[in-house]
């Protein structure tokens, strides 16, 4: 029974979002044969040390733990044992006026003064009414639980408590009497609410232990504010495989336009002064190189994407002729040649670390404006501009105009961003603005959607 009741504890832990493979399930059951169950704080060492590995699941542990592993009684006060018979007599008199015909609400608060807890039938009663049989989720305790005070009539228990004061007091009780009865029927009316909420919970946690482990999300798909640091450090260590594909698509499309594509429509064309006879190839424009200038957004909200842009970026120096690449938050910083002299992961972290994120105003417009003042002479008709950023500009003059000269003077000018266009224009947005002035807006939420964005603009050069 108790290998049921720890296999259930784990499956729970599992669907809450904490990791446990087999062997450290095994591990838990080995420890708790080892040490036994008579000792609790043992137990629930035993169980905390093989099953949680990192810091941030152990509130996760200390909620699930008790819902598994506690009974469901808390201790109450039998209150008419603790009266006089005149009291009793007083209460019970009291009780009959203002109680009449209400039968359940009369037999809960007869178990209030009686000290009696609910009994598991009354319970299970008390959830199927709420329809706690159909929840299945920790989010849902709260409310499962209101609904269930609300069955077991303890809001209008808690509204008669004072009716029933004022009627033992007009009836010759003393206030010390009353103050020290009213104290024992909430403590009862808290028990009872303790009681309600950890059946509550491990009625929700047993069926979630139930249910069948949905699959975990592709890391590439998760957006990156949703990122656990734990799901960054892997996906950093995937980042070079991730650059390694993109690489082998990219030397696939120079191999292929190192004399062009054949083109059928051009050949016939050329070749119709030998009555439609081929004898003159003719291909496509063959691919260059893209040369590239990135300006990115190193606000909080954006770290994690910058990160990652420039990790893949550098990571496919091979295919691309030049980068240039700066840094803003409420001003422009040129990053390039931290970038160029090392590993780009390496480079990447240096960057990262000596501009840490801090109460900094994101300022594009003056970012922009530093741009066109020192380093506008980066950009020629074969450069591929690319901006990386959700277009705030905390009320700023976005200088619109310079995003305009940009567009201009570059082969073309790409937005990376993370928000959607129903985000654009609302609040400090100037998106929708700098949108018009772009050749494209790639969504750049995942590391996937960002993976595609630097393929596909290796692909359009």
């Amino acid at each position: 029974m108790m290998d049921k009741r720890m296999v259930d504890f784990i499956r729970a832990l599992r669907a809450a979002g904490v990791r446990i493979s087999v062997a450290e399930s095994q591990d838990a059951l080995f420890g708790v044969n080892a040490v036994g169950i008579q000792d609790m704080a043992r137990f629930r060492s035993t169980l905390k040390s093989t099953l949680v590995k990192e810091q941030q699941d152990q509130p996760r542990f200390d909620y699930y733990f008790p819902l598994f592993f506690s009974h469901n009684e808390p201790p109450m006060n039998d209150i008419q044992q603790q009266l006089t018979p005149e009291q009793q007599q007083m209460l019970q008199q009291a009780l009959d006026t203002l109680m009449g015909d209400m039968d359940a609400l009369r037999q809960m608060l007869q178990q209030l003064l009686n000290g009696q807890s609910l009994s598991g039938q009354q319970l299970q009663e008390l959830g199927q009414q709420a329809g706690l049989n159909n929840g299945d989720e920790m989010y849902q305790r709260a409310w499962f639980e209101r609904r269930m005070n609300q069955m077991a009539g303890m809001n209008q228990i808690m509204r008669m408590l004072d009716d029933l004061l004022e009627q033992l007091a007009e009836m010759g009780m003393s206030q010390e009497d009353l103050n020290r009865l009213e104290a024992m029927l909430r403590e009862n009316m808290q028990g009872m609410s303790d009681q309600i909420s950890q059946f509550t919970g491990a009625s929700l946690a047993e069926r979630m232990s139930e249910k069948p482990p949905e699959p975990k999300p592709d890391l590439l798909d998760v957006p990156f504010q949703r990122l656990s640091q734990q799901d960054l450090d892997t996906l950093r260590d995937e980042i070079r495989r991730l650059a390694a594909r993109l690489r082998t698509r990219a030397a696939m499309r120079q191999r292929r336009a190192r004399t062009g594509n054949f083109d059928p429509r051009k050949t016939l064309r050329s070749n119709m002064r030998y009555l439609g006879v081929p004898v003159e190839m003719k291909f496509r424009k063959r691919q260059r190189k893209p040369s590239l200038v990135l300006i990115c957004d190193l606000s909080t909200s954006m770290r994690y994407c910058v990160e990652f842009l420039l990790t893949l970026v550098y990571e496919l120096q091979d295919q691309v002729q030049r980068t240039s690449s700066f840094i803003f938050i409420s001003d422009l910083k040129d990053v390039t040649m931290d970038l160029e002299e090392h590993d780009s992961q390496v480079a990447v972290e240096k960057v990262l670390r000596e501009n840490p994120p801090g109460y900094y105003s994101t300022d594009l417009g003056n970012s922009l404006n530093s741009f066109a003042r020192d380093h506008m002479s980066r950009i020629d008709h074969r450069t591929t501009v690319i901006i990386l950023g959700d277009g705030r500009n905390n009320y700023n003059n976005p200088r619109i105009d310079i995003a305009s000269d940009m567009q201009k003077r570059a082969r073309r000018l790409f937005w990376f961003c993370p928000e959607t266009p129903a985000q654009w224009g609302s609040g400090d947005s100037d998106m929708h603005l700098y949108a018009t002035r772009a050749d494209g807006v790639l969504l750049v939420r995942n590391l996937r959607q960002l993976a595609d964005a630097v393929d596909s603009i290796l692909a359009e050069s």
